[in-house]
């Protein structure tokens, strides 16, 4: 299957999940959110040039926007961490796994330390800035770090259960054409 379809489908499936079936669940609490659109954004492959990479996280955050009906809130947390995820695959991976070896960032062309930390880093700063977005004020301090972790604890329980039950082959790639 094709890089091109295969993200097409990805795409289309992430949107469905979360605003069809994660969107309608009640909040857990008053902490917790489940969200895992973003996971899409972390699935791109390596090659994907920077603006390639801005303009499809933007176009994924307005569909997320259009089904929640909360006009830029997603889009501009997908910005957020389609600007910030090639530094980080830098930080974490030397140039040449990242760029020749394998397509697309996942626990086997990575590693599962540097896959958690890349998976971990990004979950993070999303739902802080979502969190911060939607709250807009610094009222209850608790409260916002509370639902900062929670829900990213639930975030990165749901991104182990995908990558459990979709399992994705690390397609390695050679220098032959």
């Amino acid at each position: 299957m094709s890089s091109l379809l295969k993200n097409t489908i990805r795409f289309i499936l992430f949107i469905l999940i979360q605003a069809y079936v994660l969107d309608k669940i009640y909040p857990i609490q008053e902490y917790i959110k489940p969200i895992l659109y973003f996971l899409f954004i972390l699935w791109l492959p390596f090659n994907i040039s920077r603006p390639a990479l801005l303009i499809v996280a933007f176009v994924f955050g307005l569909c997320m926007d259009y089904f929640s009906g909360t006009p830029g809130l997603h889009s501009s947390a997908c910005l957020l961490i389609a600007y910030l995820r090639p530094f980080i695959l830098n930080i974490l991976l030397p140039r040449e796994i990242a760029g020749t070896s394998y397509a697309e960032p996942s626990i086997k062309s990575m590693g599962f330390a540097a896959y958690g930390v890349y998976i971990l880093i990004l979950t993070f700063i999303h739902h802080v800035y979502l969190v911060f977005l939607e709250w807009l004020q610094f009222g209850d301090l608790l409260f916002f770090i509370g639902k900062i972790t929670l829900t990213t604890a639930l975030s990165l329980v749901l991104i182990l259960i995908t990558e459990m039950l979709f399992y994705r082959k690390a397609k390695y790639k050679t220098n032959t054409a």
